[in-house]
């Protein structure tokens, strides 16, 4: 299960590197989310997903999909929804 406090560190992590999305958990116990920016950014974020995370948290399994190039942000700031 992953708690409130797991997902506020992605959110936390997404603002430090100046990346805009969105983060939120699953009722599986797994989170999902979104990430836009420039790529070595988007990189950045994807390498803290899969190898960091929070201190409480146990990565098993990162999946990344639906990747594309964008020609400007659809979203503007990193958040949590819940």
């Amino acid at each position: 299960m992953v708690s409130v406090s797991d997902i506020t560190y992605t959110e936390d992590e997404g603002q430090r590197l100046g990346v805009s999305g969105w983060v939120k958990n699953t009722r599986r116990g797994s989170v999902v989310g979104q990430v836009q920016g420039p790529r070595d950014k988007v990189d950045q974020m994807r390498n803290w997903l899969r190898n960091v995370g929070s201190p409480s948290s146990r990565i098993d399994r990162t999946v990344f999909s639906n990747e594309r190039d964008l020609s400007k942000l659809e979203i503007h700031g990193f958040s949590t929804r819940h």
